[in-house]
């Protein structure tokens, strides 16, 4: 069998669609459906317009916080402790024993640690003169 290499900054939206159900399909192979099903919280101002979101999964009896944003007139209220603490009510009712966010910004490292997530890894020079910092909190025992 010949195999050709492509390389691409484009992928083709089936091209990845098509790599996400392999591997999907392996991994519930290997240890099981993952039971993945998305989760997103947002804060509205009374006209609707969001102030603060946060959008990830759960997964295998874990929370992944893939983004969390506040916006700017709206920080320091405790805005986003109060979308993790939504979040994680929601992955404690789907069953989750844990939840695990990333950052590379110290103020929401700060805020994260506040709300019990512990550092378990980091990635340094990620961005450059910065640390990429993976937290976790348990859930439940």
């Amino acid at each position: 069998m010949r195999v050709t290499l492509e390389r691409t900054a484009e992928p083709e939206a089936a091209d990845l669609s098509r790599l996400g159900a392999s591997l999907a399909a392996f991994n519930e192979g290997d240890v099981g459906p993952s039971d993945r099903r998305a989760l997103a919280v947002f804060a509205r101002d009374d006209g609707g317009e969001i102030l603060a979101g946060l959008s990830g999964y759960t997964a295998w009896g874990w929370l992944y916080v893939q983004w969390l944003w506040v916006a700017e007139a709206a920080r320091g209220r405790g805005l986003a402790a109060t979308l993790l603490a939504e979040a994680e009510a929601e992955a404690l009712a789907r069953d989750c024993h844990g939840a695990w966010i990333d950052t590379f910004n110290p103020v929401a490292l700060r805020v994260y640690e506040a709300a019990g997530y512990t550092p378990f890894g980091a990635l340094d020079e990620f961005p450059r003169g910065r640390a990429r910092t993976f937290l976790q909190k348990r859930l439940r025992d």
